[in-house]
């Protein structure tokens, strides 16, 4: 076998090998792995919250259109639609009947829900005050239920318990039977994804069912105009993934006929279009397949963002292409001379992308960890296949396209640059001084840069949610403990010393999972602070002497009463099929070192109706005084941007230390300093004049445009060794065929990331306006001094 089918053997070998890799490999969208290795229980929970909690299924929806009986006939139909669907497992709109479930597991255990339920208030001044209530009540909109329930429910303990279910610190004003917005113009609803937000084709399945039954529920009753406004965080996930989804598809087709379509009429050759695409598949194979042995588990952030970094492996196959034919122009009959002339500028120029892309290796977050890898495999497979598989593969009559007379004056055009070779200095220094003078705002320093969420819809979800009284789920306390009813017994300590904020207007309100699921011991507290039958029916009398109600008439009363005495505590268990099931799963978490309950605390609103921040010293003082102070209060909002600045700051940090690898590589390999002061000084020019125009148009940095100046350096320096290489003396006569492939190379670069620029979603257009400015700058920087070294020779 010669050394040509070997090359080839060894590679079909290797693809074979990496796709049975990546068709076993586990691919995961576990936001985990964008983690710290070791993360806070703050992080921990954050995540937590993202892939199951409450906080990725609470849907929040408006009704507009049509008058205001039309708008609550509307809200009844569909939540009675949703209610039946089996997408959703809480609907509330405030209409009453709803929830016949939730009704009989709360009137069957209401002394042991109730937190009313007190030795006092059965007491005979406590009886006469609650059943003189429910008798007021009698005249209210639900007067007709009450008057059925009361003879067994004299004290009102179900209004009590339904109080706290629509709200706890008060639910919406109801108009028409439904519940209204402030200012009556909009029907609003609440409701509880049964999909966790792991699972978005689910959830985006189940608003699309919403859309469909409004629709058609809007056209069966004539409301023309009716229109359903959705919002939480589904919409926002799904939105999301759809935007991303739509942009990438999109802007990649863009591109890449982009692409093509300059090859094509490059190389005039669809084999060579073929072939010159071919490191790039391969770099991809190899790149999920080495994540994918090295981690265990791939990441499709890694995929996405993984095969644009290593998009600098087309430029591979154009050098070869152009300079191979040139050799062969130029007499030599294999490709060898090309390889001995070339392949040590582009195996230096992949080493250099290697050590900046190494450093991220090095991250403790293994999201980051495993971009370094799948660039480096993926580059590292591109440049193996350019060098000792492509050759082989192209047949003995492949030629492109002559562009020598293109790459003729392209060099006259550099010799004419040298004039401004000292634009150079002057550019670097300019840049440098804007950028310091921007230093403070240079960067974004939370996660909002990164949100692909409009800024209307961001304003729909806070008037929804303020309308609603909806927790906004930034603030959080956790209660951790060894077992459940330790977990429970340590939220109603906090619930209790957490009140007393909601009075002083610290915080608007909570929730626990104690409202639905007492500790065993409240449980029992509750039962023994009922009367025994005799006691209680020789009270009632004597309650009931300046009220109009017989205590003839409260037998059932008494049975329940007596009944509920010895019945069996409620477990979790006990609220299986109603809607409350999920209320407790959402706020009460099994971990692998005990359980957490969780409170979701309701921040307090300003006078213009925004909400405030929370105090966490308040809230902390709260905890201190429960006897729970290993409590956490967790900020989410403000732990993800703790967690992103963690990120940034880390990334800033590898990034500058592959940086001084780059310099430390090229130093040793060009062994002078001219040269390599010729080769950094277009790229540190070419970034700072990039940050520079960033800091000039208002942009604020983020992770992803450092990983597109990482970028543009890597890509950068293939052109800045080309020109130093090209620049020597023996071998000035290759500069034309040299220049054309390296303005072919950046014209693909420029097409394919230029078109991310125009992208709405901020992390493509991150990378769009810092690798194509990025990558023209080097190559126009590095040009200019080339032709400064050509008039000097």
């Amino acid at each position: 076998m010669n050394a040509a089918r070997r090359a080839i053997a060894v590679w079909l070998l290797a693809l074979a090998a990496g796709l049975v890799v990546i068709a076993r490999a586990d691919y995961t969208a576990d936001m985990s792995a964008f983690l710290p290795k070791n993360p806070s229980p703050q992080q921990q929970l954050l995540v937590d919250q993202l892939k199951a909690g409450v906080l990725s299924r609470m849907l929040l929806i408006g009704i507009e259109g049509g008058d205001a009986p039309a708008r609550a006939a509307l809200s009844r139909a569909l939540a009675e639609r949703m209610r039946a669907g089996g997408d959703f497992s809480a609907v509330r709109n405030g209409e009453a009947g709803a929830h016949a479930r939730d009704r009989e597991l709360l009137f069957a255990n209401r002394y042991l829900l109730s937190p009313a339920v007190t030795p006092e208030r059965f007491a005979v001044a406590g009886l006469a005050q609650a059943i003189g209530d429910s008798i007021d009540l009698l005249a209210s909109p639900a007067g007709l239920m009450l008057k059925r329930l009361l003879p067994q429910d004299p004290t009102g303990e179900l209004m009590e318990l339904v109080g706290a279910l629509d709200g706890g610190s008060g639910s919406p004003p109801s108009l028409h039977g439904a519940w209204a917005s402030r200012d009556g113009q909009r029907a609003i609803l609440m409701a509880q994804v049964r999909a966790s937000g792991a699972d978005l084709d689910a959830q985006e399945a189940a608003l699309a069912r919403i859309r469909t039954d409004f629709a058609a529920l809007a056209a069966q009753a004539g409301v023309a105009d009716a229109r359903v406004l959705l919002s939480g965080s589904p919409v926002f996930a799904t939105s999301s993934r759809d935007t991303i989804r739509s942009e990438v598809t999109r802007l990649s087709i863009l591109g890449t006929l982009g692409v093509v379509c300059l090859l094509l009429l490059v190389y005039r050759s669809f084999t060579a279009l073929a072939l010159g695409l071919l490191p790039v598949a391969c770099g991809v194979v190899a790149g999920i397949a080495a994540v994918s042995l090295g981690f265990g588990t791939v990441h499709g952030i890694t995929i996405g963002f993984g095969t644009t970094l290593i998009g600098e492996a087309i430029d591979y196959s154009i050098y070869y292409f152009v300079q191979s034919q040139r050799a062969r122009d130029g007499g030599d009959s294999d490709a060898g001379s090309w390889m001995q002339r070339f392949w040590p500028t582009i195996r230096l120029g992949v080493t250099t992308s290697i050590c900046g892309f190494a450093a991220l290796l090095f991250s403790g977050f293994p999201g980051l960890a495993q971009l370094g890898l799948y660039s480096i495999a993926g580059l590292v497979a591109a440049a193996a296949f350019t060098r000792f598989v492509l050759p082989q593969l192209c047949p003995e009559d492949f030629r492109i396209r002559d562009i020598t007379g293109i790459g003729e004056r392209l060099a006259g055009g550099v010799a004419r640059l040298a004039a401004l070779r000292w634009i150079v200095p002057v550019l670097a220094l300019a840049a440098a001084a804007t950028v310091f003078a921007h230093r403070d705002t240079l960067w974004n320093p939370g996660l909002g840069g990164l949100s692909p969420i409009p800024a209307d819809a961001q304003q729909l979800d806070q008037s929804l949610r303020a309308e609603l009284g909806a927790p906004d789920l930034r603030y959080l306390v956790v209660a951790n403990a060894g077992s459940r009813e330790a977990s429970l017994a340590a939220a109603e300590r906090i619930g209790r010393e957490l009140q007393p904020l909601v009075e002083r207007g610290v915080i608007a309100g909570f929730d626990s999972p104690t409202r639905f699921l007492p500790s065993a011991a409240t449980q029992r507290a509750r039962q023994q602070a009922l009367p025994a039958p005799d006691e209680l029916a020789r009270r009632l009398p004597a309650a009931l002497r300046e009220l109009p109600l017989r205590a003839d008439k409260l037998q059932p009363f008494l049975d329940d009463v007596a009944r509920a005495r010895t019945q069996p505590l409620l477990t979790p268990e006990a609220f299986a099929g109603s809607t409350l099931a999920l209320a407790v799963d959402a706020l009460l978490l099994p971990g692998s070192a005990g359980w957490s309950a969780l409170l979701p605390l309701r921040a307090p609103q300003g006078a213009d109706g925004r909400l405030l921040p929370i105090d966490p010293a308040a809230v902390r003082q709260a905890l201190a005084a429960a006897g729970q102070p290993e409590a956490l209060f967790v900020d989410l909002l403000g732990e993800s941007n703790r967690l992103y600045a963690t990120y940034l700051d880390e990334a800033i940090l590898l990034s500058l230390a592959g940086f001084a690898a780059i310099v430390l590589l090229l130093a040793l390999a060009l062994r002078s300093p001219a040269r390599l002061a010729r080769v950094l000084l277009p790229l540190v020019t070419a970034v700072l004049l990039v940050v520079a125009g960033l800091a000039l148009a208002g942009e604020k940095m983020t992770l992803l445009h450092l990983v597109g100046l990482l970028l543009a350096v890597a890509v950068g320096s293939n052109y800045a060794l080309f020109f130093d290489r090209s620049g020597s003396a023996g071998d000035r006569a290759g500069t034309p065929q040299t220049l054309a492939s390296l303005a072919l190379a950046n014209c693909t670069t420029m097409i394919g990331f230029g078109v991310l620029a125009f992208s709405q979603v901020p992390v493509l257009r991150a990378i769009g306006v810092t690798v194509g400015p990025g990558a023209v700058l080097a190559l126009l920087l590095a040009a200019i001094l080339a032709g400064q070294r050509e008039r000097r020779a």
